[in-house]
């Protein structure tokens, strides 16, 4: 699959203030937390063929923030991301594959220094010029994840049955690339 006219070839960097890295868990079992990495940098090797390009990612997991002080400082501590020994969440991808007009992103997801495969369904939203001359492409993707498949497996059973936090995460993206310097 070939590039579009207007989108450059070569490394396209994360712009970071423009970009979401967001998740959503099922709480107790009755509602969904929300939050998000405020810190990452990534580099999209974007190739003439798209198939052969390549996204190197990383998060900073003392990043985390889902609106709640204690919520957070749990969550960074031992009995999930352990951030004082586990700074960064990584992702390699390895394959994309286009999927009508969109593509799944395949690579390599490491947390907590676990590595699993994954895919995300992934849209390019396009490419824009904003007022300081810099070419913009916007790409969303989403995956859900098992929590336990990277070793994150804290939990406390309730009263009424079930468990506080669910297995299953969902990850959101909101990824704005800049294009390198003509």
């Amino acid at each position: 699959m070939a590039l579009p006219a207007d989108v450059t070839t070569g490394t396209w960097t994360l712009d970071n203030s423009h970009s979401e890295i967001g998740f959503t868990v099922r709480h107790a079992g009755i509602s969904k937390v929300r939050g998000q990495f405020t810190e990452a940098a990534a580099t999209l090797e974007l190739a003439e063929d798209v198939a052969a390009s390549k996204i190197n990612a990383t998060i900073n997991t003392a990043s985390f923030d889902s609106g709640d002080a204690n919520r957070d400082g749990h969550v960074k501590g031992e009995d999930f991301f352990d951030v004082e020994k586990f700074p960064e969440i990584s992702f390699v991808s390895n394959g994309l594959v286009a999927k009508g007009n969109s593509y799944e992103l395949t690579g390599d997801l490491t947390i907590k220094g676990v590595t699993r495969p994954v895919t995300l369904e992934t849209e390019f939203n396009g490419v824009a010029v904003d007022p300081f001359g810099n070419t913009r492409a916007g790409v969303s993707a989403e995956t859900t994840i098992s929590r336990k498949d990277f070793g994150l497996t804290w939990n406390a059973v309730l009263e009424t049955g079930g468990v506080l936090v669910s297995d299953k995460v969902a990850i959101n993206l909101e990824l704005a690339f800049i294009a390198p310097a003509a």
